[in-house]
C-alpha cells in the first residue's frame, strides 16, 4: 500500500515512511492510494471474531510488509486489550462507549496503536524520534501514556491554556520522563499550527526527527476504524445503523467512513459538532468557511479548522453530493448540552458527558422517522465534572483514578503562540 498526500504535492510513500513523516512536503494528509475492500470470508465472519482479530484484518492491509504479520498481531493484541461495549440507551439507540482505556478516552485505541509502530520502526532505524502533538484535550493524554517511557521517542505535548478540563490536564502534565508538556497562550488552532509550521521547517525536522501522534498521522487515523466494526458485532440485528460522532478534528468520524467503505454494512453518519460548526455549515451549503474558534463545554471539539477535512473530501473524491448522501451535519449550542445531559439521566438513566450529549441529541433527531442508531461516547463524563454537575444540579462520586490524578502536581512550560520563540524552544530542548 502506497499513501499520497491529499495536496498532491509530494511523492507516494510506504507505510512506514507515511507513519514516521506525519505529513507530507506540500502540508497535505497521507492517504491511501485505494481503499481496500476486505475479503467475503471476512466480511461474512466479522460478527463471530475477536476485537483484535477484526483488528488486525482491519489494518493490515495499510500496514503491508511494513510490519511482519505475528508482529502485527501481537500489537492489536496490546491495542485492544480493554472493552469497547455497546450499552443500550433506548429501544432504537445504543451508545458505543470509547472510554474503558488506560486514560479514558477514545483517542487510547489510535494512540496505542501510534505508540508501538513508531516503537518498532525507531529501534530499527537505530535513531530518536520526537512527537510533536496539538490537543484539545484527550489526545494528550493518551499519546502521553501510550509514548510513556518508549525507548527512544521523546513527547512533546502543545494544549490550550484554561482551555481542557482539569484532568485533562493532569493527565498529560504529570508523567515526566519522555513527556513534556507545553501550556500555550491561545486555542487549539494556534497549537495546531505551530505544529505544523514545525512539521514543513527543514531544520527542525534534522534536528529532532518530527512526527506526529495526532490524527493528522495515518497510524492514529486507520485504527479508529476498528470501532465501528466492532459496533456491528454488538447488535442482536444485522441492521445497517445510523452512527453519530461527535467530532472536532474529524478523523474518528472519517475513519468510520473509512470502515464503511472497507465493506461494513454502516449507515448515513452524523458528523456532531458543538458551535464550532464548520463542517455541519459546510455540509448545508457548501461552503467552508472558518470562524473564529468559539470555547464550549464540550471542549474537546473546540476546532474550528478540522485537520481531517481533506480525508473526507478523498474519501469520496472531493464530490459534495456523494459526501452528503452519506454524512448529515448536527450542531448544538452549549445550553442544549447542559439541557441534553439533564434528560437523558432523568429518563433513561444514563450519563453522558458533554461531547456524547452532542451525539445522543443529533442522533434523537435524525430518528424521529424510526430506524436504529449508535452515538459514541468518546470520553469518561468525571473529565467534564464541573459541566456534568451544572447540567444535573448535583455532584459526581469521583472515581479512584481522578482523585489520584488530581493530587499529582502539575509540570508545564508556558509559551506563546509564535512560531520563532515555540521552534527556539525547541531547539533548546
Amino acid at each position: 500500500m502506497k499513501f499520497f498526500s491529499t495536496n498532491k504535492q509530494a511523492p507516494k510513500v510506504g507505510f512506514q515512511e507515511a507513519v514516521m513523516n506525519s505529513l507530507p512536503p506540500d502540508n497535505g494528509l497521507y492517504f491511501p492510494e485505494h481503499i481496500p475492500l476486505l475479503s467475503e470470508t471476512v466480511l461474512r465472519h466479522f460478527r463471530q471474531m475477536s476485537l483484535p482479530e477484526i483488528g488486525y484484518e482491519m489494518v493490515k492491509p495499510f500496514v503491508g510488509t511494513a510490519i511482519e504479520s505475528n508482529e502485527l498481531k501481537t500489537i492489536m493484541e496490546e491495542v485492544l486489550s480493554f472493552e469497547i461495549p455497546l450499552i443500550q440507551v433506548e429501544e432504537n439507540i445504543h451508545s458505543l462507549e470509547l472510554f474503558h482505556g488506560p486514560t479514558y478516552a477514545f483517542k487510547d485505541v489510535g494512540a496505542r496503536f501510534l505508540a508501538r509502530c513508531l516503537g518498532h520502526f525507531s529501534q530499527s532505524k537505530g535513531k530518536e524520534t520526537t512527537i510533536l502533538v496539538a490537543t484539545s484535550g484527550d489526545t494528550g493524554g493518551a499519546v502521553a501514556n501510550g509514548f510513556l517511557g518508549i525507548e527512544g521517542v521523546s513527547v512533546i505535548i502543545l494544549y490550550p491554556s484554561g482551555k481542557v478540563s482539569d484532568l485533562q490536564e493532569k493527565q498529560l502534565t504529570t508523567l515526566g520522563g519522555n513527556i513534556t508538556a507545553l501550556e500555550v497562550n491561545g486555542d487549539f488552532d494556534n497549537c495546531q499550527a505551530l505544529v505544523k509550521q514545525a512539521f514543513l521547517d527543514k531544520e527542525l525536522n534534522q534536528k529532532l526527527n518530527l512526527t506526529s501522534a495526532n490524527s493528522i498521522n495515518i497510524a492514529r487515523w486507520v485504527p479508529q476504524s476498528i470501532y465501528y466494526a466492532w459496533l456491528l458485532t454488538q447488535l442482536e440485528q444485522k441492521i445497517s445503523p445510523v452512527i453519530a460522532v461527535p467530532s472536532g478534528n474529524y478523523g474518528n468520524v472519517t475513519a468510520g467512513m473509512l470502515a464503511k467503505k472497507m465493506g461494513f454494512p454502516l449507515g448515513k453518519f452524523l458528523a456532531c459538532s458543538n458551535a464550532n460548526n464548520i463542517v455541519p455549515r459546510y455540509l448545508a451549503t457548501e461552503k467552508y468557511e472558518q470562524k473564529p474558534t468559539v470555547s464550549t463545554y464540550a471542549n474537546a471539539m473546540d476546532v474550528s479548522l478540522p485537520s481531517n477535512f481533506g480525508r473526507m473530501q478523498a474519501l469520496y473524491n472531493n464530490d459534495y453530493k456523494a459526501i452528503c448522501n452519506d454524512v448529515v451535519g448536527f450542531s448544538m449550542s452549549d445550553q442544549d448540552i447542559l439541557e441534553t445531559i439533564k434528560l437523558c439521566q432523568n429518563q433513561a438513566g444514563y450519563l453522558l458527558d458533554p461531547h456524547g450529549a452532542i451525539g445522543y441529541k443529533g442522533l434523537k433527531t435524525c430518528l424521529k422517522a424510526g430506524g436504529q442508531g449508535v452515538f459514541l461516547e468518546t470520553a469518561h463524563p468525571i473529565k467534564f465534572a464541573p459541566t456534568m454537575e451544572k447540567a444535573l444540579g448535583y455532584s459526581l462520586t469521583i472515581p479512584t483514578f481522578a482523585k489520584e490524578l488530581i493530587d499529582k502536581e502539575k509540570v508545564a512550560t508556558k509559551v506563546e503562540a509564535n512560531f520563532k520563540a515555540f521552534k527556539e524552544l525547541l531547539i533548546d530542548h
